[in-house]
């Protein structure tokens, strides 16, 4: 996909995030108002942190789709992972929050006075966060953004928050407001650990950690299985923002021509950076045993039928 078609597609799916939470904060907060429910007005209010994340990866997530420069010499993958992992904090944060007035909704009870309306709203916000759930998880086909990925997930956690509320707004109605704080612990439980979760996953991104062994056995395969590779050794495989940089000493032929390295450097770099999920690989070619990187004892030699 072209860059510049690949961030309108980002831009839009953020904005829909943007609309999506300006509208459920609008919805929610004046009906709870209105009817003086503390589970809608809360729940008005954590969207109004997602607003907040959905505007810092609108103006800043999109940033990472820009080309290298003089003052960013790889390009800027590294900002979506970091717009993710202010997502993830704050969806961590947020989970606190519910779980907090959660626990204070068992000690005080719960004082929501049953209206229809307050369903109604309720309604509307989950269509709106599933729609809006839907539509970033569609767009980000093809675009395996992390920040989009971070909204969709929020969006799934906007609508568990919903659900929450309904069983309470249902419980006061059949006389057991218990349920409200008690569905609203159980559900800032999976908030906080899906923040968690992203926040884990994005740090990984940003300190250049190492892929899943399954991923490196697949690179290491590509490379020892060559024609013309003879053995590797310093192979490196890790994260820069979220694609993978590969760096190995390959072993050829020693007689091979300019010409015939470069061929086989070529095709070695066009095949792992062919995997998807490689940005680029450096490799560099040593004429076989030179045994030059023998005399480290941290860089063993692999030939292509022994990769351990």
């Amino acid at each position: 996909m072209h860059r510049e078609d690949a961030r309108r597609r980002f831009r839009r799916a953020s904005w829909v995030n943007v609309g999506a939470n300006l509208a459920k904060i609008i919805a929610e907060g004046a009906v709870g108002i209105l009817f003086g429910s503390v589970a809608l007005v809360a729940d008005a209010a954590h969207s109004v942190a997602d607003l907040v994340a959905s505007v810092v990866v609108l103006v800043w997530g999109s940033s990472s789709f820009e080309s290298a420069d003089v003052n960013h010499p790889h390009g800027h993958a590294r900002i979506e992972p970091l717009s993710a992992l202010f997502v993830g904090a704050v969806i961590v944060v947020l989970g606190g929050y519910l779980l907090y007035e959660s626990a204070r909704g068992l000690l005080a009870g719960s004082e929501i006075e049953f209206s229809y309306y307050l369903l109604g709203a309720l309604g509307f916000a989950m269509a709106d966060m599933y729609l809006a759930y839907w539509y970033t998880q569609r767009a980000n086909v093809g675009l395996d953004s992390t920040a989009l990925a971070a909204l969709a997930k929020d969006c799934l956690n906007d609508i568990y928050t919903t659900v929450a509320a309904i069983i309470g707004v249902v419980g006061v109605r059949l006389g057991f407001p218990v349920l409200d704080p008690i569905a609203g612990a159980l559900v800032s439980l999976l908030v906080i650990y899906q923040g968690v979760e992203i926040g884990q996953e994005n740090l990984d991104y940003l300190v250049g950690a190492a892929p899943t062994a399954g991923k490196r056995e697949e690179i290491e395969s590509i490379i020892a299985n060559h024609a013309a590779v003879e053995g590797y050794h310093d192979l490196t495989v890790f994260y820069d923002g979220t694609v993978l940089e590969v760096e190995a000493h390959v072993e050829v032929d020693g007689e091979l021509t300019i010409a015939e390295a470069h061929d086989i450097e070529t095709d070695l770099v066009t095949q792992l950076t062919g995997m998807g999920e490689v940005g680029d690989a450096h490799i560099h070619l040593d004429p076989a045993g030179l045994g030059e990187w023998k005399d480290g004892s941290d860089s063993p030699s692999q030939s292509p039928t022994d990769t351990s």
